[in-house]
Parts: structure tokens; sequence; C-alpha cells
């Protein structure tokens, strides 16, 4: 809860806020529920507020998905301004191309506008000037800071957001987590590369080994299409279960349900669900949020927070608070893009 003169008012499940500006504009957004250190800010942008029109109504962040740039620029701004709330000297956060893949972008190494140094060692104006050259867009689906100045941003609209901070050293993370990318090749995924590079951060931090960095992990997993309108193939299914042990084969399973023992989805779900599969093919409901849990358990992170796979945290079935590009695209042509991020504040004591 937040104290007394926090202008985040909270309103309604999983943790939604408001925040009313001085303009008097009303913002709605995600303050994750968990016990992160002092240093750490995070946030998830909702779509109320913003200026953008139908399809991408209101607080779109997405530059990719046909709404015009000077609203989406102007809708950055309201982001930077909730990020201001929670900090006053809040960082730019920095957008990147999201692919469904697996590359982790350090952004240690990156200046405030967000494009990569030329020479990794630049700092202060030279580094400016070096990355001010560079115009090709940044590809990632995580990004990972240990040093204040640029906060770890990921767009989404039915993907899993995920974040990650650590108990005792100042790292944090945001990865965006689809299907694609969640479930990788041979059993290694965004997450696995993720926590990867994340424990390496933490170890020249504090040097603790990689056992020990997963167990003062936090993870907190944000909205995302929920289990009981995730209709897919076997494909998919069978992409979750290849290179998994056998000693993990039985929870990643678990995870899928038939279209006859899931939930009923909602109207709005039955009417986004893609072309039936051919007779033989059988189709199934993912739960994104347990498949991710499944992973992070794997890797020894057990203190995970947020989306338990429950109705207010899916973004499909709840149009007033999230985008979702399965219920919208097919339906009015395009989708916002709502932002996950987080960053180290600089005015807090920081570990070493």
């Amino acid at each position: 809860m937040p104290c007394p003169s926090s202008p985040f008012i909270p309103i309604a499940a999983p943790g939604l806020h408001t925040l009313q500006l001085d303009d008097g504009r009303t913002l709605a957004l995600l303050r994750p529920d968990w016990p992160a250190p002092p240093w750490v800010r995070a946030l998830f942008t909702t779509r109320q507020g913003g200026c953008s029109p139908a399809p991408w109504d209101g607080w779109n962040l997405g530059d990719h998905v046909g709404d015009a740039p000077a609203r989406v620029a102007a809708n950055r701004a309201l982001l930077q301004r909730a990020m201001t709330a929670l900090d006053a000297r809040a960082p730019q956060p920095v957008f990147v191309q999201q692919v469904h893949g697996c590359d982790v972008l350090p952004l240690d190494a990156l200046s405030r506008d967000g494009l990569q140094s030329a020479e990794p060692g630049c700092n202060g104006s030279d580094c400016d000037a070096a990355v001010g050259q560079r115009t090709a867009p940044l590809v990632a689906d995580a990004a990972l800071a240990s040093q204040p100045g640029l906060a770890c941003t990921m767009l989404v609209a039915d993907c899993l957001p995920v974040l990650l901070a650590h108990r005792q050293a100042r790292v944090v993370a945001a990865i965006h987590a689809g299907w694609r990318g969640l479930a990788g090749q041979n059993g290694q995924g965004v997450l696995e590369h993720s926590l990867a590079q994340f424990a390496q951060a933490v170890q020249q931090r504090c040097g603790l080994p990689a056992a020990q960095a997963a167990r003062d992990t936090l993870a907190w997993l944000g909205p995302c299409i929920g289990p009981a309108a995730f209709e897919v193939g076997a494909e998919v299914r069978q992409a979750f279960l290849a290179g998994q042990p056998a000693s993990a084969q039985a929870a990643v399973a678990r995870c899928f349900s038939a279209p006859s023992s899931a939930q009923s989805p909602t109207p709005s779900a039955a009417q986004a669900r893609p072309a039936p599969g051919t007779a033989d093919q059988m189709r199934w409901y993912a739960n994104l949020p347990a498949l991710a849990r499944q992973r992070l358990q794997a890797l020894g992170v057990e203190a995970v927070y947020g989306n338990d796979g429950s109705a207010p945290w899916c973004t499909l079935g709840n149009a007033q608070w999230f985008f979702s590009h399965r219920r919208d695209a097919r339906r009015l042509g395009s989708s916002g893009r709502m932002a996950a991020c987080i960053w180290i504040d600089e005015a807090q004591p920081l570990p070493q």
C-alpha cells in the first residue's frame, strides 16, 4: 500500500492504481506488489490515459503499430511523467525492437538517448557523440541494468512481461516473454538467457555464485493473455516439451489444457480465437504465467510474484485496462502496446 503522501491511488485488482498529473490528466498503471529492495523502481502501464484514438486508445506506447509518431511521442512523455512520480530523478526508458528472440541488451553501455555506444569504453560527452551517429534500432527481448541512469523497458500486448530484481545486488532486468521466446530452442529460451546474464552481473557486483544469485532473485510477472483465452496449436505445446528433462515433462504438460477441460473463454476470447486446426491437429489452452514459473523454478528462482493466471491478469479479457493483440488486431486491424519498466533509483542507498 502506498504511503498517505503517495500520488498513486489503488483502485482495483491486480494492483491497479491511478495517478493524477498536475495538468488534471489521470493515468492508470500497475505497481508491482513484491518485496523489492528500496533502490528498485518499477511500473506497468495500462491503456487508460494517453491521447491515441481507436484502435490504439488511449495510452499506446508502441511506435510500430500504425499510430501517429507525434501521439506515440506524447504518450511516451506521459510514461516519463509517471516514472518521475515514483522517482524524482527517473531515468529515460529505453525502447528496443522486440523480435520474440532471446537476446539480452545490457543498458550500462548506453547513453541517455538509448543508442548503443560505438566504443565500449567511452563515457561522458565522448560517448554521447559516438552514439549520436548510430541509427540502427536496438534489437533485444530483454534488457539488464546494474547502474542508475536508464530504465529497462519492454512493450507487450498479450505476451508476458517479466521483471527481475535482486535482494543484495543493484541489478534489474525486464524481459519480453511471448511463447516463442519463452520456449526457445531445446529448453533454452529468453528466461534462461536473461538469468544467465543476470547472475553474471550479480557475481560481478557482489561475488555471489550463480546458485546463490538465483535464490536471492525476485521475479514479477505482469499481465498477459490468460489460460482461458490463449488457444494454441499442438506445435506450441511440443515446443515447450522439447528439450525438457523427463523430470520436468509432467509439470510442463500441466500448463496446457484441452479446450473441453479449460475454463470457458469470455465472449471476446471466443471471437478472437484463431481458425480451428485440421482434424488431426489438437488444440490447447496455454498458461503462459505457469510456464514461466516452471522455467524460473528450474533456474532456482523461487520468489515469483504477480500474475497467477487468474482472470484479472488476462489482457484479452480485460479490455478496459489492457491492450490485446489477439483480441484487437483481428477485429480492429491493430492494437496498442503497454510498457513494463524497471530501474535503479540513484537517490536510494545502494549496495556495492
